[in-house]
């Protein structure tokens, strides 16, 4: 949610700055609502003074034993006109509340100003593309070949976009997730987090899904009980573990990982790989998410980037790492860079992870604050989240890449040892 004081005193600023994110705000609504909060809530406070006046002249007449009837009425009057002003003030605020949930963050000044991906700014290029002197194949066939990517069975169990692996290739679906949380734990510092799968609601409109991506998600609703929705990525359950709170300054930065499924229904990605595991209904991700000092947070995108980038660099994967533009940013994000891996297959760079500052946009719909030292005033924090990576996608990246003539896969030398049991192919 953008600052409120953004919304009543730079108003034309932010509407020019959500321009180019393709998100035209309604100037007149929120200035029309604004003007009458202001009008309403001088009113009410005007009437509260008055209120304690005379309750503190009554307070006084009664404890000298001086009745006055007159009085009592009108105290009596004026809570009742008092009650009618603060409701009207309170259902104001709502709607200009649930008129401001809808407004996108604010981009960064030095995020490229655009309208589609075609308007990306490529940062750089990792890594050298393998030459091959056979046909390359995809993952699918590939998978289906091996018998161990079985998208009959899925199909059958659950419907399209679901997979079922096993063996060999399973192993190294679990075996990623493992050398993932390794590196990020031993090396990177991050607190390893188990966390629950099923959130309410208010979790998703914190992390800003909700309301406006209701229809990518998996709602389960059960009657005269709780309604749960099953968690898109972790840094919906990661990111809210600090809502309601007031963190202790020298407590920062807080950085967590965590492995999980997610679950996404896709709705708005009609047509797009549809088959294979680049976009599947339930998939893998290791996330990682960090809470810190506003002064802090451009700083710490480029380190939790970096983090991302070196599961790439270890497992010798060409990748190039993108800064998207105004217009292909998510929702939430103030500035994000996106690191697309390469596909021998597809002859193009796909979206592995995506590493985004929130600045304080998640932090004011959480209530997530944080104490300075020698200060009384609480400070919003800034969140930032990356995939650090899609499991699934590294899978298929891997099955593609280290393919060779005579069939088989070869396993990155870094998982060969200690986490695929020894296992340099598989055949």
């Amino acid at each position: 949610m953008l600052n409120p004081y953004l919304l009543r005193n730079e108003l034309k600023l932010v509407a020019k700055k959500l321009l180019k994110k393709n998100y035209k705000l309604d100037i007149c609504a929120i200035s029309s609502m604004e003007d009458k909060r202001k009008e309403l809530q001088i009113k009410t406070e005007q009437l509260q003074n008055e209120h304690n006046i005379l309750s503190n002249m009554f307070r006084d007449q009664k404890n000298t034993n001086k009745k006055n009837e007159n009085l009592k009425n009108k105290i009596i009057k004026l809570s009742e006109i008092l009650k009618i002003f603060k409701n009207k003030l309170n259902s104001l605020k709502e709607k200009i509340h649930n008129f401001s949930i809808h407004i996108p963050n604010i981009p960064l000044d030095d995020v490229p100003e655009g309208k589609t991906s075609m308007d990306n700014k490529k940062i750089k290029y990792w890594g050298q593309k393998r030459k091959y002197n056979f046909t390359v194949k995809d993952h699918i066939e590939i998978g289906k070949k091996f018998n161990e990517l079985d998208w009959e069975s899925s199909a059958k169990i659950s419907g399209s976009r679901f997979v079922v692996m096993k063996g060999n290739i399973a192993l190294l679906h679990r075996a990623l997730s493992q050398f993932m949380l390794d590196l990020h734990t031993l090396k990177h510092g991050y607190i390893e987090t188990y966390v629950p799968y099923l959130v309410h609601p208010d979790a998703l409109y914190g992390t800003g899904q909700l309301p406006k991506f209701s229809d990518d998600l998996f709602h389960i609703n059960f009657i005269d009980k709780n309604s749960y929705i099953l968690i898109p990525t972790a840094e919906v359950p990661l990111t809210n573990l600090v809502s309601n709170q007031i963190i202790d300054e020298t407590d920062l930065p807080i950085m967590l990982v965590a492995h999980t499924p997610c679950f996404r229904s896709e709705s708005s990605s009609y047509g797009r790989d549809v088959k294979g595991l680049i976009r599947l209904h339930q998939f893998d991700k290791v996330e990682l998410v960090q809470i810190v000092q506003p002064e802090k947070s451009l700083e710490m995108l480029e380190k939790l980037t970096n983090h991302a980038e070196q599961v790439l660099q270890l497992l010798d994967l060409p990748y190039r790492k993108i800064l998207l533009c105004t217009g292909d940013m998510s929702f939430s994000s103030a500035k994000t860079y996106d690191l697309e891996v390469w596909f021998p297959s597809k002859k193009k760079y796909v979206e592995i992870s995506s590493c985004s500052n929130m600045t304080d946009f998640q932090a004011r719909r959480i209530k997530a604050r944080y104490r300075k030292k020698h200060e009384k005033k609480n400070f919003f924090v800034h969140t930032l989240n990356g995939s650090g990576l899609a499991i699934g996608r590294t899978l298929a990246a891997i099955i593609e890449n280290y393919q060779l003539s005579d069939g088989r896969i070869e396993i990155p030398k870094i998982l060969q040892k200690k986490y695929m049991k020894g296992l340099e192919f598989i055949n």
